[in-house]
């Protein structure tokens, strides 16, 4: 068949593609692989910024844990307030001060360990001033007013087992009845801890907590008594395990009752945990943030805010979050989400609902 173009035939022979040579200038297009090896991901419309993943560093800190922590606030300040006063107490009764005040002292000063531990472990220098002044205030009011109960209860007690039969301080029933009274003293405890955050439920949790650690605390006030027999001797160790039985107990029932809350798994506070009480909590370098995030530029003063909404929980982004690795503004959390501000990293967690 003829051909139907005017144009000659374009021929090319082997001598003719022995002279062509590559310029060297022209850039030869990678393979996807090695495209994929070199290229570095910085963040950009089609790929979207992904945060580093960072590994859970707080296993291991006990000082972080609220039980621990309380505790020892407890203790300390019911050991300070009976220092203050055992010089001035007479074992044989009477109306020194050191005997009118010392059960006072002892409770205003736990309650001022208790309001300002948190904030300390928080490196919240500000919170810890503002909560230990309100604490001592409402304390001195609460350790007045619940001693005075708190004997009202006792003389109850005791004249309750006296007519049982029991004359003696070596039987346990009138331990007991010491242990009863004394829950009026973890009650205070309870109120002021959670009065200094204005959180309900915390303090809920907080007088659960005071009465089961210091009910605790008067029933083996008596034994160590009669163990050490010395008043001075047994009065310290009493008061101390009154102080730590309570701040223990506290700890441990706002942990086991928690609703929700972020777990700190790397930065400084790696192993603390974050119960969420408020409808908004905020989180920032600002020490006036519920959240504090210190010791990171990276960290605006406010950063975010978590919203609890019914059942549901939001984060809402004021600088850059992430979560589970990727940017975020506004996002409802799930259980397990990983949400990274900076150089903390947070486990979000809820109690399942049944």
């Amino acid at each position: 068949m003829a051909n139907e173009s005017d144009k000659p035939a374009l021929k090319i022979t082997l001598e003719d593609l022995e002279r062509v040579s590559l310029n060297s200038s022209v850039a030869v297009a990678p393979s996807p692989a090695t495209a994929r090896e070199r290229t570095k991901n910085y963040g950009n419309i089609a790929s979207p910024e992904v945060a580093p993943v960072i590994e859970d560093q707080g296993k291991s800190r006990i000082f972080l844990q609220g039980w621990f922590y309380l505790g020892v606030a407890g203790m300390a300040g019911a050991l300070l307030g009976w220092g203050i006063c055992e010089p001035r107490f007479y074992d044989a009764g009477g109306h020194r001060w050191g005997n009118i005040f010392m059960l006072p002292l002892v409770v205003m000063l736990m309650c001022f360990g208790f309001g300002v531990a948190e904030s300390l472990v928080e490196r919240s220098l500000n919170k810890a001033v503002w909560r230990g002044l309100l604490s001592l205030a409402l304390g001195f009011i609460g350790g007045f007013i619940f001693d005075w109960v708190a004997n009202l209860i006792f003389q109850i007690t005791v004249a309750i087992v006296s007519e049982l039969g029991v004359h003696t301080v070596r039987n346990p029933a009138f331990w007991m009845a010491r242990g009863v009274a004394w829950m009026v003293f973890g009650i205070t405890g309870g109120i002021i801890y959670g009065l200094v955050d204005r959180f309900g439920k915390k303090v809920q949790y907080g007088i659960l907590g005071g009465i089961i650690g210091a009910g605790l605390g008067g029933m083996v006030f008596d034994p160590i008594a009669l163990a050490t027999r010395a008043g001075g001797p047994s009065r310290a160790v009493g008061f101390a395990l009154f102080g730590l039985a309570t701040g223990v107990a506290m700890g441990i029932v706002e942990s086991a009752l928690k609703d929700r809350w972020l777990y700190v798994a790397a930065g400084p506070l790696a192993g603390k945990q974050f119960i969420l009480y408020k409808p908004v909590t905020v989180i920032g370098s600002s020490q006036q943030s519920d959240i504090y995030l210190f010791k990171d530029s990276a960290v605006l003063p406010r950063h975010g805010s978590i919203e609890l909404r019914g059942a549901q929980t939001f984060l809402h982004a004021d600088g850059p979050l992430y979560v589970s690795g990727q940017p975020v503004k506004h996002r409802a959390l799930q259980s397990g989400d990983l949400v990274q501000v900076g150089r903390y990293a947070f486990h979000f967690r809820e109690r399942h609902r049944k």
